[in-house]
């Protein structure tokens, strides 16, 4: 028993140790390694001095080392996740922030970047740490911690409670702090990119020439004040708390739409030499005219006069004209187009009923989840819902198509075709068994993919020009297969609260058969996936717009595809999906992929050229590919029990 538990102890120091190793050297190294290369092979805009990077990243590694002194102190333990401390830490930076190592991290990745103005370290290597430090809390640490403290204490720095109890000063610290901030950052480093080369104006003919009025100047300045006393004056930790996370809800919506949607305002110029005319101009100097559609100044102000109004019900009908003067400011201060107003007025709706939008969603799920169709023709059965996959698969290679050109467009079939085999094959070895005799994997599919593009390279084809314009249409392959994913009860979630779950009953889907989880709330991961993959989709393509290297647009899939997946595998609940060392299969293969795609985009590769059209006759391989998908996904044998003869 001695030596056992000695041999024991030898390992678990062993891989402390090579725990530590990883993430206290090896990581930082990689991420200096990454953003070097990337600076060489990218053209970012590069901001910085020595003195205030180095402060940031002290700061970073003083929180670091506090919290890692406050684990050993008080928890009898080390900063690793897989060896957790014996005891919940609550004192030191803990008492603060409920993650003060990410939050230090990410700091002295943002002040090592500053202070050796390495472009790539500050919009690439920091924000992907960033992410990644995020999900790897909401998909891995936060159940593991839940499940061994259990429910956790709140630091000072957190959202405030969803009671109608007074708001505390820390819970009015946090909405400057974790809303504000968030918008400040965000706001802040898209104008610091600077105007895309293929920006358009947001103005009309008409609304280009309007006059400027200088005396407005005082209603457009008034926002500041407006929304930056809403956290001072609010009587509910409730109204407070909703008024953070639209804040936040808002910043994470809008925020990519200024990446994605290059719409510009320029400020027009200014008459006159009063106070007021000079207070315009120092906003021009110090506010871009990149931040422009949707504009956060009339989000803020209706946002603000949604918590007014809760506290002060008599007086709405003074608050919510104080919004609409505003944003009327916008327009005759010069600041903003019409068009940027509009649709802030639209995002506040959205941003404000995210949840009933969300809900709406769901409940468009479960219908669809709930909706079996077949057809019986003799011995076959022909189910609807694999027209699904036909859609898909045809949409996703007549974009790939469009984009890799029509040297590449037989390879494009031919990667389309590989992908659905490599996809049948994996999840055979990983997934099949007498209940699963035709499983589809979407890691084959990828390995299917990856094959065929190597085979291309090798017979002096563009290998990465064809997987990167095969990876931005494969998002919108993946996100319309979705559908039948839902339909089919495959990649489903787990139990969930019934305000995010949805239901399945049909006897036909894998959650009732394999699951057994008929009329229990499952969380929608289908319709998750759906969503990230759309936005992931949005993002290649944007990048193949400003012509990023193709190598970066394929690494960029990757990175991002494997984050979303790492997440989603959090919330599936499939019996058959096995666990290894505390992670799910597939997360382990998501972590991968973000490494492989930050090694892919390190390879120096043509820009992305512009789309051209399909090569004459094209539509005949799109249609037969998508029979093709269609036979494969929806047509099986059901009295037949030889593999590869049964979907379900």
């Amino acid at each position: 028993m001695t030596v056992t538990r000695a041999r024991l102890s030898t390992r678990a120091v062993t891989a402390r140790a090579l725990y530590a190793v990883l993430f206290s050297a090896a990581l930082p190294a990689a991420l200096i390694l990454w953003a070097r290369r990337l600076d060489t092979l990218l053209r970012l805009p590069a901001y910085g001095t020595p003195i205030q990077g180095t402060a940031i990243a002290a700061a970073g590694v003083a929180l670091v080392t506090a919290a890692t002194w406050a684990l050993w102190r008080f928890g009898h333990g080390l900063p690793a996740s897989p060896f957790p401390p014996d005891r919940l830490v609550t004192r030191g930076p803990y008492r603060f922030v409920a993650h003060p190592i990410y939050v230090g991290a990410v700091a002295v990745s943002a002040g090592v970047s500053l202070a050796a103005r390495s472009a790539a370290g500050l919009w690439i290597a920091t924000p992907v740490l960033a992410a990644a430090c995020a999900v790897f809390v909401v998909a891995f640490e936060r159940g593991a911690t839940v499940a061994s403290f259990g429910r956790l204490p709140v630091p000072l720095l957190r959202l405030p409670g969803d009671t109608i109890a007074w708001p505390t000063l820390w819970d009015r610290v946090s909405v400057f702090v974790l809303a504000f901030g968030a918008w400040l950052v965000a706001y802040e480093a898209v104008q610091a990119l600077g105007i895309p080369g293929d920006a358009r104006s947001a103005y009309f003919a008409w609304d280009r020439g309007l006059p400027v009025l200088p005396w407005t100047e005082a209603i457009y300045a008034l926002t500041y004040v407006f929304v930056a006393i809403v956290p001072l004056v609010a009587n509910r930790q409730r109204d407070l708390r909703w008024f953070a996370v639209d804040g936040l809800v808002a910043v994470a919506l809008i925020a990519p739409i200024y990446l994605l949607v290059p719409l510009i305002a320029e400020a027009k110029p200014v008459p006159g030499d009063g106070w007021l005319s000079a207070l315009m101009r120092f906003e021009r100097v110090h506010d871009g005219p990149v931040c422009a559609a949707p504009s956060f100044h009339v989000v803020w102000a209706c946002l603000a006069a949604r918590l007014y109004s809760s506290r002060w019900p008599r007086l709405r009908l003074a608050f919510w004209p104080a919004a609409c003067a505003i944003a009327a400011s916008c327009l005759t201060t010069g600041m903003h187009a019409a068009l940027d107003i509009v649709t802030g007025f639209l995002a506040y709706v959205v941003v404000v009923r995210a949840s009933a939008v969300w809900r709406v969603m769901c409940d468009g799920a479960e219908a669809l989840a709930n909706a079996w169709h077949e057809i019986r023709l003799g011995p076959a059965r022909l189910i609807v819902h694999g027209a699904y996959a036909a859609l898909g698969g045809g949409l996703g290679t007549a974009i790939a198509g469009l984009l890799a050109g029509p040297d590449l467009w037989p390879w494009v079939v031919v990667m389309a075709l590989a992908s659905v085999v490599g996809a049948g094959i994996w999840a055979q070895v990983v997934e099949g068994s007498s209940q699963l005799l035709r499983p589809f994997g979407y890691f084959g599919s990828v390995g299917g993919a990856v094959l065929t593009a190597t085979a291309a390279g090798a017979a002096g084809a563009d290998g990465w020009r064809l997987a990167a314009a095969f990876a931005v249409g494969a998002t919108f392959t993946q996100a319309i297969g979705r559908l039948r994913c839902l339909v089919q009860g495959c990649c489903h979630g787990r139990e969930a609260p019934a305000w995010a779950g949805i239901r399945h009953m049909h006897p036909c889907s894998r959650v009732v058969r394999l699951a057994h989880l008929a009329g229990v709330p499952v969380y929608p991961t289908a319709l998750i996936s759906l969503v990230w993959m759309l936005y992931v989709g949005a993002c290649l393509l944007r990048l193949w717009a400003v012509g990023a290297p193709v190598t970066f647009v394929l690494g960029a899939y990757f990175i991002l595809a494997g984050l979303g997946r790492f997440v989603e595998e959090h919330y599936r609940g499939e019996p058959q999906t096995r666990v290894v060392l505390g992670l799910r299969l597939y997360q382990w293969l998501a972590i991968a992929f973000v490494i492989a795609g930050a090694v892919v985009t390190c390879v120096a590769s043509a820009g992305a050229p512009p789309a051209s059209p399909l090569p004459a006759g094209a539509s005949i391989p799109v249609l037969a590919l998508a029979a093709f998908c269609y036979a494969a996904y929806g047509v099986d044998l059901p009295q037949s029990h030889r593999r590869f003869s049964r979907l379900l």
